[in-house]
């Protein structure tokens, strides 16, 4: 199939006219040099031969729904639209100066920590985009540009839909309608598909396609795959790779094996996930996909990549628990705020009442804390202990039970300093936990807390805390050259993982999946220690040190 001619680009108002920068299906790309403010932009105009109403209509929608996104850092931005003096439509958008994701894959190798950072950073634009009600339904290499910060910039909303919408006429393509290509073998007919079928999920191969956020998953993992393998998943290097390989690939979830030494398991494991046949079998959404990529950067000693998700209004249905996507899941469940930053450590459980008096002498050592709600002090300590008013004796209610009505008492003058000392000893024992929590933290790598992750209250509160890993022994072979560590995990989960590293060694931590650890290359009978994190849901515990005899 021949390339067709561009078409002569329009004259607009305030920009100069510098060259073509490509030519799709409905529209031509241009780079114009805008006057005020002096910039380079890309200008998208719709072709006069498909001016009819729904192809005006599409157009329309895609300079709306990219207007929506386009303040996020990895969505290309739309500055302008309009109609130029020729009645074609355009608008004018951020001109991205670096090639695209499929352009560098087929000219270079991509590590696997740029692999990681793109990913997240693609999931947290694809997070948006659902958050705001949108499918991109077209994510792929060639609609990942590069802007000048050589960030990510994800484009193309030309074939996205809303959640609710039926999907636009030119993509709804039927099954029988691919397998009937007459060049089905070439892969050249995926032109007229209105898809990218390589990275495309078995969904949209139905007679009656409807993809929802786990469709974009699927493409967001595909893209991800392709950078690091250098081709498709589905192809198979030295076989037939056309449509209809590819399309029983995918529906038959065939991956072609990623032959990488580099690439961990954990990361193939999470880019099959994302690529599962079943939808109920993939990541349920992005951020998920996101925070999975998140923990093995982790894993790996990177710095983890932070989840730009922003606050969104919510106009769709009541957020859902993730574990009961079902095939039949066609809304988005809403994103609030992904907390890429430490969050603080949770509060320490209220004290319980004091059961007997304290002595003095244990108070007057207490060290006042930062933040905390310190006593009356001198005169107004005074004037508050003498003060003849009475005195409500009854504990503080726990937060959510119903307050219950004070018991008022005459306390005689020498029972009233013992109530102010009990008052003040609560204080100081809330503050010593603050201390105690904040103290312990001290020293430590940040873990990336992001909302929802670890335990939580079903409403994406972290609750509780990562449990540190316990020792169990230290054994030296026989040669007292190497000592294995075992440990075990208090509160065990299925996916943990445990990060260890060498105390006085200059080397980068290990992480691995088992309860022990072995350190070789001793001197004969010299006494070593390490420590040992637990990481879960991209958090990491406090440390346990653990020494050999």
């Amino acid at each position: 199939m021949s390339r067709r001619l561009a078409a002569a680009e329009p004259e607009l108002p305030g920009y100069d006219f510098v060259k073509l920068l490509g030519s799709g299906g409905f529209s031509d790309v241009f780079l114009y040099q805008q006057r005020l403010p002096r910039r380079k932009v890309a200008v998208k105009v719709l072709l006069t031969d498909e001016l009819n109403s729904q192809a005006r209509s599409q157009f329309v929608a895609e300079a709306n729904l990219m207007a929506q996104l386009s303040t996020h850092p990895y969505i290309v931005t739309i500055y302008h639209a309009d109609v130029a003096s020729d009645d074609r439509p355009y608008f004018v958008m951020e001109y991205c100066s670096g090639p695209s994701l499929a352009e560098r894959y087929k000219r270079e190798r991509f590590g696997v920590e740029d692999a990681l950072r793109i990913g997240v950073r693609l999931s947290s634009a694809v997070a948006t985009a659902h958050g705001a009600g949108i499918l991109h339904r077209d994510i792929k290499p060639a609609n990942v540009l590069t802007n000048d910060f050589g960030w990510p910039a994800l484009t193309d909303f030309g074939i996205s839909s809303t959640l609710e919408s039926e999907l636009p006429t030119h993509t709804t393509t039927t099954s029988a309608a691919l397998r009937g290509g007459r060049d089905a073998t070439t892969g050249s007919s995926n032109q007229s598909v209105g898809m990218s079928v390589p990275w495309s999920p078995p969904e949209m191969f139905e007679d009656d396609p409807q993809p929802d956020v786990r469709s974009d998953v699927f493409s967001l993992a595909a893209t991800i795959y392709t950078l690091l393998a250098g081709h498709t998943p589905f192809e198979v290097p030295g076989r037939s790779n056309g449509t209809l390989d590819l399309i029983g690939r995918i529906e038959r979830g065939v991956i072609t094996p990623l032959n990488r030494d580099d690439v961990p398991r954990t990361l193939i494991a999470v880019l099959n996930k994302g690529m599962a046949s079943r939808r109920s079998d993939r990541f349920q959404s992005a951020v998920d996909f996101a925070r999975a990529l998140q923990r093995i950067e982790l894993e790996l000693g990177y710095t983890p990549t932070g989840i730009e998700v922003p606050n969104l209004v919510q106009r769709h249905e009541a957020p859902q628990r993730s574990d009961d996507g079902g095939d039949d899941a066609t809304r988005v469940r809403p994103v609030s705020t992904i907390v890429a930053q430490p969050a603080p450590p949770p509060a320490p459980p209220r004290p319980a009442p004091a059961q007997a008096p304290l002595e003095p002498t244990r108070m007057r050592g207490a060290v006042p804390v930062v933040g905390a709600v310190q006593p009356p002090t001198g005169a107004a300590a005074e004037a508050t202990i003498r003060r003849p008013a009475p005195t409500v004796t009854s504990p503080p209610q726990a937060s959510g039970e119903p307050e219950q009505p004070a018991e008022i008492v005459e306390e005689p003058r020498r029972r009233r300093g013992l109530i102010a000392a009990i008052v003040v000893a609560c204080v100081v024992v809330v503050g010593g936990g603050i201390t105690a929590a904040v103290l312990s933290q001290q020293g430590q790598p940040s873990p990336v807390h992001t909302q929802g992750s670890g335990e939580n209250d079903g409403g994406g509160i972290l609750t509780s805390v990562v449990p540190a890993p316990v020792q169990v022994g230290a054994t030296a072979n026989a040669a007292k050259t190497a000592v294995t560590f075992t440990w075990k995990n208090p509160k065990p989960k299925a996916d943990d993982q445990y990060i260890w590293t060498q105390e006085g060694a200059n080397k980068p931590a290990t992480p691995t999946s088992k309860t022990t650890a072995t350190v070789s290359g001793l001197p004969v009978g010299t006494p070593v220690c390490i420590d040992v994190r637990t990481v879960r849901a991209g958090r990491a515990s406090a440390t346990t040190k653990m020494c050999s005899q």
